[in-house]
């Protein structure tokens, strides 16, 4: 089981940025994979980014592609979000993922944050 906790939501506005935290805890051996989901108010969740620990291998959704990288920090059992350019569209709670492969399907993780909120205005 591994514990996730996110932090750094907040309120912005359009074309601010924002820099998401999770640090990761517990059995993160097990996990290869770290990934952000994001759900907008009356929206199901979507995959926003992925990534392996090492960063061989990432993944984005098409819509954040040129505005928001993944980073980690294996020291630090740290993933990162970092959200430039921000448009209201971007608005919603934003959930930390752990699992094992590194894809933009909520099944290939296990483990999962409590979510931060992301607020852009216009």
């Amino acid at each position: 089981q591994v514990q996730l906790v996110e932090s750094g939501g907040g309120l912005v506005q359009a074309g601010g940025s924002l820099r998401l935290s999770c640090i990761a805890s517990g059995r993160t051996s097990d996990t290869y994979a770290m990934g952000w989901f994001r759900q907008a108010p009356g929206k199901g969740r979507e995959s926003v980014a992925a990534a392996s620990w090492s960063l061989l291998t990432t993944y984005y959704a098409d819509s954040v592609k040129g505005r928001f990288t993944i980073s980690t920090d294996s020291a630090k059992n740290t993933v990162y979000l970092q959200m430039n350019n921000l448009k209201p569209e971007d608005t919603g709670v934003y959930t930390c993922a752990a699992g094992g492969r590194v894809e933009p399907t909520a099944s290939a993780f296990h483990s999962w944050g409590q979510g931060t909120q992301v607020t852009v205005s216009s």
